[in-house]
Formats: structure tokens, C-alpha cells, sequence
């Protein structure tokens, strides 16, 4: 079916994008930004404070707001969050790049996965949410330890890059599929 491969890529780089952050974010602000052991991981806390503040509004907006406009929103303040992180800006703007980082991550998941039986059918979207579910589970297990490989060989200063990386993959393989599935009216 046209558009699932595309869906699975957003999958895939989404949950990668999460758990790389999650995972490698305090070592990053460690070993580059040079902050307390203490500090990184009260930062990297504040990112998944922020994924759970985000999914809370999110649940209240999606009543307003259609899973499309929310999943793009979400993707473009995860794309903020990853300059502020990747600029050479004052250790405070990296603490609000990784909140919005969080933020932005908060309705991605659920809008795609409820946008998934509008774009291939009630009859199809279980199975194609279960391709979903498991490249989103291949990404968080694949693609962390990638970038751990890479910076073991380089830096743990690639780490922004991949987030940017894996951000804009996401969002181009999300536009892809919107501009396969537009609708008649925006959403």
C-alpha cells in the first residue's frame, strides 16, 4: 500500500529520536557542556517532564486540533529544541532545547498511530499498526546504540547532529505521507 513504507520510516526515526535523547542526553551534557553528572540527569529528567506535560495537552488539544497539524507542530518544535542543543548557545537555552525537545516528542506517537486507520482503512490498520509498533520498537533498540558506537569512535559531540538527523528524517518521511493522504480539508 502506497504511504506505509514512509509511515514505518517516521516510526522508526520518532522512537529513535526519543530514546536517543533519553539515553545519551546526560552523557553529552557531561562530557561536552561539562556539567555535573547531577545536573545532566536532573536535565534530561525536565526532557521526559516535558514529553509528560506535552501528552497531557496534547490529549486536551487533539479535541481542537487535528493529529496531522499536531504530529507537524510536534516535529517542528522537536527540530527547535535539537538547534538549541546543536548551537554553541549558553548552557540555559540547551536545558529549554531539551524541553522542547520533550515537548514536541509528546504528540507525535499517539497522532500517528490514531491517524493510521484514516489513511489505510479500518480493515488495514491493525496490521499496519503492528508494522508501526514494531520499526518504532526497532528504532529505540537500533539507533541509540549506533550513535554510542559512532561517539566511541569519535565524540559524544555528534550527539546534537543525530538529533537533528533523526528529526529531519522524521518530519520529511511525515510530509511524504501527508502529501500522499491530503485531505479535502486541513486537519
Amino acid at each position: 500500500m502506497k504511504g506505509v513504507k514512509l509511515t514505518l520510516v517516521t516510526f522508526l526515526f520518532y522512537c529513535g529520536l526519543e530514546t536517543t535523547v533519553g539515553l545519551w542526553g546526560s552523557s553529552f551534557l557531561v562530557n561536552v557542556k561539562e556539567l555535573t553528572a547531577v545536573t545532566a540527569a536532573q536535565w534530561v529528567s525536565l526532557y521526559y517532564a516535558g514529553i509528560t506535560v506535552g501528552r497531557l495537552i496534547t490529549g486536551f488539544v487533539t479535541l481542537k486540533v487535528g493529529n496531522r497539524i499536531l504530529a507537524r507542530s510536534g516535529q517542528l518544535i522537536v527540530l527547535a529544541g535539537a538547534a538549541l542543543i546543536l548551537l554553541p548557545l549558553p548552557s540555559v537555552c540547551v536545558l529549554i532545547g531539551f524541553i522542547l525537545v520533550g515537548i514536541g516528542c509528546a504528540p507525535i506517537y499517539p497522532c500517528l498511530l490514531h491517524e493510521t486507520p484514516a489513511r489505510f482503512g479500518k480493515g488495514q490498520s491493525q496490521k499496519i499498526m503492528g508494522y508501526q509498533m514494531a520499526v518504532a520498537y526497532t528504532g529505540s533498540t537500533f539507533l541509540p546504540p549506533l550513535l554510542g558506537w559512532i561517539a566511541s569512535r569519535t565524540t559524544i559531540g555528534i550527539f546534537p547532529y543525530f538529533v537533528v538527523a533523526y528529526g529531519i528524517a522524521m518530519l520529511l518521511a511525515s510530509e511524504k505521507v501527508n502529501r500522499l493522504f491530503r485531505p479535502s480539508r486541513l486537519n
